[in-house]
């Protein structure tokens, strides 16, 4: 081989090794820099995911509660169901008294006015007997 081209591979070669040490070093510096990134990542994560499970914990207790509240919604209202109709079954009777009482009225009235009637006719029936 000629020394020309022992030269251009042995620079080739130092070049090669000159660009992979940097690449290296470059990757070094990286693989550092992701590795505090990441350790700092942990140190934050750390204390969220302790609040995210308790939240998480939270929210399960509140739904719990939400159903238990619901049902009881749903008890009362059917309480209320249930005391509307009773309240509208005595709507109705009244009602019905009221009817009853007007039915009274219009006898009383009847009866009133027949014995005016009557009383009117006596007494006119005795001025004319008595002419």
């Amino acid at each position: 081989m000629q020394p020309w081209a022992q030269a251009v591979l042995i620079a080739c070669a130092v070049v090669l090794t000159a660009a992979l040490t940097a690449a290296i070093l470059t990757l070094r510096r990286m693989l550092r820099r992701a590795d505090a990134v990441l350790a700092i990542l942990e140190q934050e994560l750390r204390p969220l995911i302790g609040q995210a499970h308790g939240l998480t914990d939270e929210m399960r207790d509140l739904t719990r509660e939400t159903r238990r509240e619901v049902a009881r919604i749903g008890d009362v209202t059917d309480h209320v169901a249930s005391a509307a109709a009773g309240v509208s079954r005595l709507v109705v009777g009244l009602g019905g008294l009221a009817r009853a009482g007007q039915v009274v009225g219009l006898a009383a009235g009847l009866r009133r006015g027949v014995d005016v009637f009557v009383s009117r006719l006596r007494r006119e029936g005795d001025h004319s007997n008595g002419k």
